[in-house]
């Protein structure tokens, strides 16, 4: 059995990767980083126009009618680039709430925009510290409207529409709420990675639209989380690679006592480490795309298993890669504080790894008792 991607799949990855080797260099990175605009507005509107935006969005929504398997591998592109663009909270979270719990009229009306671009969107969940649970909820939905605050919103300073997780009369239930209405205000935060900034996010009767859908608030919000883990774990797999492959060609032409510090033992166990690190969390990623793209019964296993070891996988990366490029790799002049910033971003983004260990310790026992 062939468990490969197809050769039209591998096609649209390598025409991803020539596309951002091209556009989305790493100065185009740390342009956005040094200028505080929180993103590139250009190269979002170029992945608009090649249909990334909306890859697992059906046709007649405006979409390019693929489906998770080539969204997978934009998503490690992607993170591959250090792409400064809401590429996961648009289409991974607010995207993929809209497909799963948005009704036909609702989906009509905001997946096209979506996928051109017109719209960024994003989730907004936590309300405190810590890991969110039902009770933590006390943002409340009543009357078309949405009160509370939500902090620490990713990609907030940019997106134009939210889904909000609200408390409502019949328990949880997401929301849509466009953020340039009346009723929102916005507060800027400081980030460890302002390619990706956040901000906390005030709704006072801010007018707001129930996701129609036959799973409950939770429920949808559990499945949105699961696949924007599976996404974003193939982004940080994407990040990790090429901090290693930065950090081999380094070592590989840095010269000491007449050879290169690449071929001392030391740093080759060291790389091995860290290979075999990103080489677990692809499996695991595999394994999370193929039960998200399956609508297998253990989607919520594969993808605390791919969140998990992804997030271990590129924090150990850009670890290394600091260590191994010695005093440079500390100076704001070199890119390796670039990766290390994404990693952190991604590691507490969806929820810690902590947070996930926690969830697959629970899927597992209750497998069991199954």
């Amino acid at each position: 059995m062939d468990f490969d991607f197809s050769e039209g799949q591998k096609a649209l990855q390598d025409t991803a990767r020539a596309f951002l080797v091209e556009r989305a260099p790493l100065g185009a990175c740390r342009r956005v980083l040094e200028s505080a605009t929180g993103w590139d507005a250009d190269l979002w509107r170029r992945t608009a126009q090649m249909g990334w935006l909306g890859t697992a969005v059906p046709a007649e929504f405006g979409g390019a009618g693929f489906g998770h398997l080539e969204l997978a591998l934009l998503a490690e592109e992607v993170g591959r680039a250090l792409a400064p663009i809401p590429f996961a909270s648009s289409v991974y979270l607010a995207t993929e709430a809209i497909l799963r719990g948005g009704s036909p009229p609702q989906k009509q009306h905001y997946l096209p925009r979506l996928a051109a671009g017109e719209l960024v969107g994003t989730l907004a969940l936590a309300e405190r510290a810590g890991h969110p649970s039902p009770d933590d909820i006390a943002t409340v939905y009543e009357d078309g409207r949405v009160t509370g605050t939500k902090i620490a919103v990713p990609d907030a300073r940019v997106a134009n529409l939210a889904v909000v997780v609200a408390r409502a009369k019949g328990g949880i239930t997401l929301v849509l709420v466009e953020l340039d209405d009346v009723g929102v205000q916005r507060c800027a935060l400081d980030s460890i990675d302002p390619t990706h900034s956040s901000q906390n996010l005030i709704f006072d009767g801010a007018p707001a639209r129930p996701l129609g859908g036959s799973l409950n608030g939770w429920e949808l919000l559990e499945r949105v989380l699961e696949t924007g883990a599976v996404l974003l774990a193939f982004e940080q797999v994407g990040g990790a690679q090429r901090a290693l492959d930065l950090t081999k060609e380094f070592t590989m032409n840095r010269y000491a006592f007449g050879r290169p510090v690449a071929s001392f033992q030391a740093l080759k166990h060291r790389m091995v480490d860290v290979y075999v690190a990103i080489e677990l969390a692809r499996s695991n990623c595999l394994w999370g795309v193929w039960a998200l793209s399956a609508g297998a019964s253990d989607l919520g296993l594969a993808a605390c298993s791919a969140r998990i070891s992804a997030t271990r996988a590129f924090e150990l990366a850009v670890v290394e890669m600091m260590q191994m490029h010695g005093g440079v790799g500390f100076t704001w002049e070199h890119d390796c504080h670039l990766f290390y910033r994404r990693a952190k971003h991604d590691a507490v983004v969806l929820g810690s790894a902590h947070l996930w260990r926690e969830k697959l310790v629970q899927r597992l026992v209750g497998r069991q008792a199954a």
